[in-house]
């Protein structure tokens, strides 16, 4: 990822099952002045096998009303779309289809989708979707979204989708749904708010999902941050997952769940006044190492190998105690990521 980071980090206590709350100092120093944490090139499991580049090498387009969203985001062509000011989509709960060879960039941090989201159908593939607000889907009274269907991104067996830097608010039902056998997937410091059902992965029976999870901060979710379900390989790594929030239903409420027959490995992420942090089904297995817990409860759930993430890609590691920091700091929209004049590529209308 580019910018430096300078950390003055205190003694480290990492956490582990049988130890769900550290004590002692676990502090880090602000982060340098005009460090950034972002980068237009895919890590993880999105950058393999031929990589996520989006819309790159096609026209770079403008956009201000979600008819002309649409239009782009919907061609056969290439095509790198910048999202300016606030689109609201009619209907309520629209979901703008977004074909191959797409990138979604919100110019600045302002950029974003009201009353609806995006949906990647099955086959599409080399997506990029970053710094964009997704938000307020969600209907008062339906809490559990038992009525409605409206994610803020939903897609249906796709590949090659990196999903950057993004903020998604009160979206019901799921603000990220990634179903039905969908592959080579990053999802990186984006932050996810005040919602129910979060973030789920998998509706299917098949075992071939690959994804990367890093430097998300939930906040006030109530589950799926996230649920991952027959994944053939999970690796989530320095996320930070704070108090769940459900004014309906304060028992039930989850973390990361390893599911079906996925195998999952978290590092060095952060929890804290979270219930069941981290769970698996017997079936699973789930692999938790250098992670920080305070205040959790419930299961804390490791068995099996799961994986090496370093055998398919290589990553840093940034120390658990830096997490809430640095996650509350650089993740969401950027004023500066999609901006025309940081890349040298005119918008064009």
């Amino acid at each position: 990822m580019a910018g430096a980071l300078l950390l003055a980090l205190a003694p480290l206590h990492p956490a582990s099952a049988a130890d769900p709350e550290p004590t002692g100092a676990e502090t880090s120093a602000p982060v340098a002045a005009g460090a950034e944490r972002w980068s237009d090139t895919a890590h993880g499991f999105a950058s393999l096998a031929g990589g996520t580049t989006g819309g790159t090498g096609g026209r770079v387009v403008t956009v201000t009303d979600p008819a002309s969203l649409a239009r782009y985001a919907g061609a056969e062509e290439p095509y790198v779309i910048q999202v300016a000011g606030s689109l609201t989509l009619d209907p309520f709960g629209t979901e703008i289809t977004v074909a191959s060879d797409k990138t979604v960039i919100g110019l600045g941090d302002s950029a974003e989708l009201v009353h609806g989201g995006l949906h990647l159908a099955p086959g599409t593939h080399n997506v990029v979707i970053r710094n964009l607000t997704i938000r307020d889907t969600a209907v008062d009274g339906d809490w559990d979204c038992k009525a409605t269907d409206h994610d803020g991104i939903q897609m249906d067996s796709v590949h090659h989708v990196w999903i950057d830097h993004n903020r998604f608010s009160r979206v019901c039902d799921g603000q990220l749904d990634i179903r039905k056998d969908s592959e080579y997937i990053t999802v990186s410091y984006n932050r996810f708010e005040d919602n129910n059902k979060t973030f789920g992965i998998g509706w299917t029976s098949n075992v071939r999902t690959q994804i990367t999870i890093d430097h998300n901060l939930f906040a006030r979710t109530k589950q799926r941050n996230p649920s991952v379900d027959n994944a053939a390989y999970a690796h989530l790594f320095n996320n930070h997952l704070t108090a769940q929030n459900d004014p309906a239903d304060p028992v039930w409420t989850y973390g990361n769940w390893s599911r079906g027959r996925t195998k999952m490995v978290i590092e060095n992420s952060y929890y804290d006044g979270v219930q069941h942090p981290f769970q698996a089904d017997a079936s699973a297995e789930l692999v938790q190492r250098g992670s920080i817990l305070r205040n959790t409860s419930g299961r804390h759930d490791t068995w099996g190998a799961a994986l090496d993430p370093r055998a398919f890609y290589a990553y840093r590691l940034d120390p658990a105690a830096a997490v809430p920091a640095l996650v509350n700091r650089f993740s969401g929209p950027r004023k500066k990521i999609g901006v025309p004049g940081d890349t040298g590529t005119p918008a064009v209308g």
